[in-house]
């Protein structure tokens, strides 16, 4: 199981409010003391949780009370605040608020319970005066209006002198108790709600008490039937707890546009069926990105005039960073720029341990187009095909965006000369939790840098590896200031191997702690041997225990904290120099994995690559359904086995409606889905004004944990399929985090591939690939390719991929160009016929370059993979 990240929720108030009590003269009705409690935790025998606090010290519940110190110097009593929120309040309900609190040495504190965003609604505010002594306070009062989130602020901010305040036996009773949540899951006929590709795999899962087959029928989307059939009984699914049966109507390949799938006297939602349904979705998913970037505004007329914005952490009041930020107390003595990166999910932080897997997989999405047949050369992802800033510019897009978390990452290394030179900082983000909603520009949070640390360097030095190989043909300079902080980063890694990220570590941020680091220091060595060729790098990974076990996990083959499969896909895929025999077992490895996520999914009535138990349901369990899946893309692409290809499709499918939920986890995507995320920036469920996250953000997915008072309050007792609920409030299971969208963006971009997905052709050449000669700058490669089907070829192109600095400079027999890594031949005038059994050789000399310069591992004629020795 991968470990997940913990948050705490904080809501921020941003207005002033008055210091009268509301209601006050007005006489109200005795509240019962039985009435339903509508706060969680008051007595604080279960912790701090789901209390926040904004402008005060770290939240304590060690003796029974909540108590914080407050700094002093504060302007206004709401500089600083002790909150809950996801209040219930009914319309016309009275309410007895009542609380313990004391301050030392005394200070005025204010409870304020108000509408949680503009304009801010105060439904009641009760002041005292609190000393050393504990006193109690209460008042009751009938509030106006409905609201099933409301937000409970004690203000504390505005004195003079530092003061240490606490609370205990805080309740608000009256009102109603909340009705059972029964969530709105439409019809029981469940599709995937975006659509199906013509050629490949087309499943739904219908909810039902029927015990025989049902039949069903597909009909367009004028009403005709186009096709029928009966189920397949399935009985209890064990992740939802459903009676279910399911439908496959695969054989049906006809292209159309909103067909509905008709069984058990239920329709589903439409869909359409077509070889081009995940093109934009591979789009709309890198997107995400740029709407998650700091330290540059954001440009309304690429994204959408909603989500245009100041730069964030500029250094521009109110922020107090990142272009010099200090590290916390005692941990270093000196600043750093650190602005830009991407925000990491719905807070401000930004932590190199999830930057580094997130930016790897923008960067494999882009790699993968160098080796995998159907990625087609990579066109799909090439310059000025995602509207970011930097298109036209001649890089590919992606890879455009994966340099703005790359830059971050760099500058988040020690300096020369300072001690733990080499190593990264963990992370950096606000000195104590802000709240929702609030726009980057406006956190007035000072900025701090945490420890360095070994998992953080590691990341470093895996990803700037990658960056070292991947950027050498558009931008030689900053490739090689990427390949000598990874070497750098490595090193320190090696001399510093156990600086561990603290778990307690989480006040205004997650901790992403992390004590087991063996599967980095795989995965850095692997990315660094590749990139360079070193034996030192080589030595490194084949002493790993990770390099010969079995690094896919049932639960979730990769995560931020369990890497060691990132090393293994890329010692599959992206060229080397280990023996044959050791990539073909390499390449078994991800086969057999691949083999037993696809019984996981055949095993499952909705389809997905994951075991039904709650404990395969975690935090960011949908990232985990993608992850499973790049492992069957991956074996896909290796062994062009269509079997494989066909379980990623699926994958897909839950994400997009197939589920228990009935509910796309995209946004934007499907008749249902998910648009509440849990965000600062994007928060339109507390503040009309913004937006929702853009289309194509992912959603965590469902917690079997509970692991926020929100969804434990509300979903308690669930079968893990069912704990999810779309509220900004559930930041475990719904909120938006640059690891899951990169997921998300990898198999997009594959399923855009694949087209139709029909059958795979059978391969008709053969291709070898040999240097006959090299020296310190140069090499000399001739290439071979035999016609071996049974149609003459006329006219050929012929194309491969470098894997990362060179270049060709001269060739013969062919007129070849170069465009970024990728080589491409065609025929002379002369030579363009290739009969059955002939063949064509052509030639070249080539500048070495100074990186790793394997044979590659797909040539293509034409098009179509040729087999190779």
């Amino acid at each position: 199981m991968i470990p997940i990240r913990r948050r705490h929720l904080a809501l921020l108030t941003a207005t002033a409010l008055a210091l009268t009590s509301a209601g006050a003269g007005v006489a109200h009705a005795e509240v019962p003391p039985d009435a339903p409690e509508q706060l969680s935790n008051g007595d604080f025998s279960a912790g701090v949780s789901p209390w926040f606090s904004y402008g005060t010290g770290t939240l304590d519940a060690a003796d029974g009370r909540l108590c914080t110190t407050v700094p002093g110097g504060s302007a206004n009593p709401w500089d600083a605040g002790i909150g809950q929120d996801g209040v219930r309040l009914n319309a016309g309900a009275e309410y007895r608020l009542g609380f313990d609190v004391s301050a030392i040495p005394g200070a005025a504190v204010k409870a304020v319970l108000q509408l949680g965003s503009a304009p801010y609604t105060t439904y009641a505010a009760v002041g005292a005066t609190a000393g050393s002594e504990s006193t109690r306070v209460g008042q009751t009062f009938t509030v106006p209006d409905d609201n099933p989130a409301a937000q409970l602020i004690f203000q504390v901010g505005g004195s003079a002198a530092e003061q240490r305040i606490c609370l205990d036996n805080v309740s608000l009773r009256g009102g109603e108790v909340a009705p059972p949540y029964q969530p709105d899951t439409g019809p029981r006929v469940r599709v995937n709600q975006v659509g199906y590709l013509p050629g490949g795999p087309k499943n739904a899962t219908v909810v039902t008490e029927a015990t025989d087959a049902l039949r069903w029928e597909l009909r367009s989307a004028a009403g005709a039937v186009v096709a029928s059939g009966e189920s397949t009984t399935h009985g209890v699914d064990a992740a939802s707890g459903q009676h279910v049966q399911t439908v496959d109507f695969s054989a049906y390949r006809t292209p159309g546009t909103g067909y509905t799938l008709v069984a058990d006297g239920e329709t589903s939602h439409p869909f359409d069926i077509s070889g081009d349904r995940y093109d934009r979705l591979r789009a709309d998913s890198l997107q995400f990105f740029y709407a998650q970037r700091s330290g540059i505004p954001i440009d309304g007329d690429l994204i959408g005039a909603e989500y245009a914005r100041p730069a964030g952490h500029v250094g521009v009041a109110p922020n107090q960073g990142d272009t010099e930020v200090s590290c916390q107390p005692g941990v270093c003595d000196y600043s750093l720029d650190v602005r830009g990166g991407w925000y990491d999910a719905g807070d401000h932080g930004k932590y190199v341990v999830n930057g580094g897997i997130a930016t790897y997989q923008l960067l494999n999405t882009f790699e993968r187009t160098k080796t995998a047949e159907t990625a087609d050369g990579g066109a799909a992802l090439g310059d000025a095909t995602l509207r970011v800033p930097e298109r036209g510019n001649g890089v590919p897009d992606v890879l455009d965006e994966a340099r703005w978390e790359l830059e971050f990452l760099l500058r988040m290394q020690v300096p020369a000369g300072r001690p733990l030179a080499g190593m990264a900082h963990h992370k950096i983000h606000d000195r104590n939790w802000t709240g929702l909603p609030l726009a980057p520009h406006e956190d007035p949070q000072p900025r701090e840098l945490h420890p360095p640390s070994t998992a953080a360097t590691l990341n470093l030095a895996a990803v700037a590896a990658q960056c070292a190989r991947l950027f050498a043909p558009y931008d030689a300079a900053f490739a090689a200031r990427c390949g000598t902080a990874a070497r750098t980063a490595y090193a320190a890694a090696k001399a510093h191997p156990a600086s561990y990220a603290s778990a307690a570590d989480g006040t205004g941020g997650g901790a992403y702690d992390d004590t087991s680091v063996t599967d980095e220091f795989y995965w850095a060595a692997v990315e660094l041997y590749l990139t360079t060729g070193k034996k030192s790098y080589l030595d490194d990974l084949a002493a790993s225990p990770h390099h010969g076990g079995d690094v896919f996990a049932a639960g979730g083959a990769f995560g931020w904290q369990s890497v060691a499969a990132l090393g293994r896909l890329d010692l599959a895929t992206v060229p080397n120099g280990l023996p044959a025999a050791e990539k073909a077992r390499i390449r078994a490895s991800v086969t057999e994995a691949a083999d037993r996520y696809l019984a996981a999914l055949r095993a499952e009535a909705y389809g997905l690559p994951l075991p039904a138990d709650a404990g395969s349901y975690v935090w960011g369990s949908n990232s985990t359904v993608v992850n499973n899946a790049i492992v069957l893309a991956t074996a896909f692409d290796l062994t062009r086995n269509a079997t494989y290809r066909d379980g990623a499709v699926q994958a897909m499918d839950y994400l997009l409606g197939r589920n228990a939920l009935n509910m796309s986890y995209v946004t934007g995507w499907g008749e249902q889905h998910a648009r509440n995320q849990h965000s600062r920036i994007f928060a339109h469920q507390l503040d009309p004004n913004l937006p929702n996250p853009p289309a194509g953000s992912l959603a965590g997915g469902p917690n079997a944990a509970l692991q926020d008072p929100y969804a434990a309050q509300l979903l308690a007792g669930c079968k893990p399929m069912f704990c999810y609920v779309d509220d900004i409030n559930s930041y475990a299971t719904n909120e938006v985090a640059i690891n899951w969208n990169s997921a998300l963006a990898w198999l997009a971009s594959f399923l855009a591939d694949q087209g139709d997905a029909g059958a795979v052709p059978a391969q008709s050449c053969a291709a070898t690939y040999q240097v006959h000669g090299g020296w310190p700058d140069g090499f000399n490669t001739q290439v071979t390719i035999r016609n071996t089907g049974t149609s003459a070829v006329n006219g050929w192109t012929v194309r491969y991929a470098f894997t990362g600095d060179q270049k060709v400079e001269q060739a013969w027999t062919a007129q070849v160009s170069q465009s970024g890594a990728t080589v491409t031949a065609r025929n002379l005038a002369y030579n363009g016929k290739i009969p059955p059994g002939g063949s064509i050789t052509f030639g070249l000399l080539g500048k070495a370059g100074t990186l790793a310069n394997p044979a590659p591992n797909l040539i293509t004629l034409n098009g179509a993979a040729c087999t190779l020795p």
